[in-house]
């Protein structure tokens, strides 16, 4: 997992709510195992239908390497699969704005390098404005704010824990083998 302390760019208006997790990654595709080339599937199926039409946010010029992508309201509701936060952080994007979003999905960005960021309305409405008029944010984890093109600071919290594993990179295996290393080592140890 790459750590996680600071990005800054144009972010993706993407503001829909109740978009399930088969939105973001189509059950047909379940079977793939390997992560990497997930991200071609991400939004598969709303990509397809928005074509000959007003093009799918991600595949605007403006949008196309957006690392943040600001979402609606219950993003990422539905089934559990993984599979779709594995296709975001294909995608390139390290951080998911919304106004809430599924619980299990919250989960999932956390432990696969996303950072999942909850807004009040407003404060969702003055970054969806920034990231619609192409003006770049910077996220940061270490101060826990998002930074506007104003200067202005908006305030977010993360649990304690998820944070710390975000900077320093960290999924939950790496946590548990540097935490019990010795216990580890004590173990084996004694097997022999």
């Amino acid at each position: 997992m790459r750590k996680f302390e600071k990005i800054e760019g144009i972010a993706a208006p993407y503001n829909e709510s109740d978009v399930d997790t088969d939105a973001i990654f189509p059950a047909r595709f379940l079977l793939l195992l390997n992560r990497a080339g997930l991200g071609k599937h991400l939004f598969q199926d709303i990509r397809r239908a928005s074509e000959g039409k007003k093009s799918f946010v991600l595949d605007r010029a403006e949008f196309k390497d957006a690392a943040i992508l600001i979402a609606g309201e219950r993003f990422g509701i539905g089934s559990s699969r993984e599979h779709a936060v594995w296709a975001i952080e294909d995608a390139g994007i390290r951080c998911i704005i919304a106004k809430s979003f599924g619980d299990i999905f919250k989960q999932n960005c956390f432990k696969n390098g996303i950072l999942p960021i909850e807004l009040t309305a407003s404060d969702h409405k003055l970054v969806l404005s920034a990231a619609e008029g192409l003006q770049p944010l910077e996220i940061d984890l270490i101060d826990q704010c998002i930074k506007l093109p104003s200067g202005a600071a908006i305030d977010f919290d993360i649990p304690e824990q998820q944070r710390q594993a975000l900077l320093e990179g960290k999924d939950e295996i790496a946590n548990i083998l540097s935490e019990d290393a010795q216990k580890i080592s004590d173990f084996e140890q004694n097997q022999h």
